[in-house]
């Protein structure tokens, strides 16, 4: 692939292999500018740290059809922006789907692999995508995008995908001609609660007696549970972990993303963003979830078991949560990607954007025909599920 893209004005463009050649101290000045004072990240998987974990790891890399190509943008020499972009073999450990449009794309004589994506992998979190150092957000993005597109246009690729990106970075990239996608997963948002029986009182009756008798339940399953962060979490817990996150895996994606690597570097590096909630039953483990901790949202992630349960999937990934977010005073829980059934413990819907430019005309107008339509099904599909959820009306008087 030709790594090069022509400078936009003053703004130079450069693609790297390496996370490393960009190096720490600028990936960082634009991609969590807010961590200087010492605090968490917004968005952990945007970090230095999280990306070089993936790539050190093996993660990301040969043979997995993840093969990075970060892009920087420099202007009179230095870093103004950056973005993780990578070339893509297959669809995989996205969660914006467009197996449909490969399809369809090679049943014309096409070829639609390899494609760029702007993205972070394995990982379907809403965030930054155009990392720009403050005071250079028009022009740092802008110089990413035109520059991603130019290596696409280049190198005869068929598309260029920027995925779980902001709003406002979806309405910029409009504007300059890609075109824009809405899907949806569940969020819980903090209304200001003190504990987790304050949350419960926003509910009606009936979903506040059941959230009570699925965590009793769960609560009763013959051991205790686990909340550990940075120095607490221990090797052998990562050896539980492993086991649950390879069961997961293999039942969801044939073979798991991450490799065993990547948790013993991210101890190393990021153990004070994570939270690693498990379960422990006549001194075993038998179930884990893991978080990531941003500065104002906690991303559920993983989860797996070695045990069944009952109800124990909810209390490790859902309540316990949402009694985390509440506790650190974070304003929302992203759960991850689908699951409807999120919704009845108080997940609500919540758009996601993406943004995409195809390099055929004909392709491209396909798309966007399609894109128009799936936006209405997916506005009428939010507005349908909020009014099914789990809250009670305000002008409803209800009582345990």
């Amino acid at each position: 692939m030709d790594d090069s893209a022509a400078p936009e004005t003053q703004i130079e463009i450069e693609t790297h292999r390496s996370v490393h050649a960009i190096g720490q101290a600028a990936w960082d000045a634009c991609a969590c500018p807010e961590a200087e004072d010492g605090g968490a990240p917004r968005d952990p998987f945007t970090t230095f740290r999280f990306l070089a974990a993936l790539e050190d790891s093996g993660s990301v890399g040969p043979g997995t059809g993840w093969q990075p190509h970060y892009l920087s943008a420099k202007l009179a020499g230095k870093t103004i922006a950056v973005a993780p972009m990578y070339a893509k073999g297959h669809s995989q450990g996205e969660y914006i789907f467009d197996h449909s449009w490969a399809h369809a794309y090679e049943r014309a004589g096409g070829r639609y692999y390899p494609k760029l994506q702007i993205t972070v992998p394995f990982t379907p979190a809403s965030g930054r995508r155009l990392l720009a150092k403050p005071g250079f957000e028009s022009e740092g993005q802008s110089a990413l995008i035109q520059g991603a597109v130019q290596v696409a246009a280049q190198n005869k690729l068929s598309s260029l995908h920027i995925t779980f990106c902001t709003e406002d970075e979806q309405n910029a990239m409009n504007q300059m001609g890609l075109l824009a996608r809405r899907t949806q997963q569940f969020h819980w948002v903090n209304d200001g609660y003190t504990d987790f029986e304050a949350f419960l009182a926003d509910l009606s009756s009936r979903k506040r007696k059941t959230i009570r008798k699925e965590r009793a339940r769960a609560n009763a399953f013959g051991g205790v549970i686990h909340m550990l962060t940075g120095d607490d979490i221990q090797p052998e817990h990562w050896d539980a972990f492993w086991a649950f996150y390879q069961d997961t895996g293999a039942r969801k994606w044939g073979t798991p993303y991450l490799t065993r690597q990547f948790f013993d570097i991210a101890q190393e590096t990021m153990r004070d963003d994570m939270l690693l909630v498990l379960a422990e039953r006549e001194g075993r483990y038998v179930a884990g979830a893991l978080n990531f901790i941003g500065r104002d949202v906690l991303f559920g992630r993983y989860w797996g078991c070695v045990e069944h349960h009952d109800c124990l999937h909810f209390e490790l990934c859902y309540y316990r949560a949402i009694e985390a977010a509440i506790g650190r005073g974070l304003d929302r829980v992203e759960a991850g990607a689908q699951g409807e059934h999120k919704l009845a413990r108080g997940y609500m819907p919540a758009p996601t954007y993406s943004a995409h430019w195809i390099g055929d005309e004909g392709f491209a107008k396909a798309v966007e025909d399609y894109l128009v339509s799936e936006a209405r099904a997916v506005d009428q599909e939010i507005e349908i599920l909020t009014e099914y959820g789990p809250f009670r009306r305000a002008d409803v008087q209800e009582h345990d």
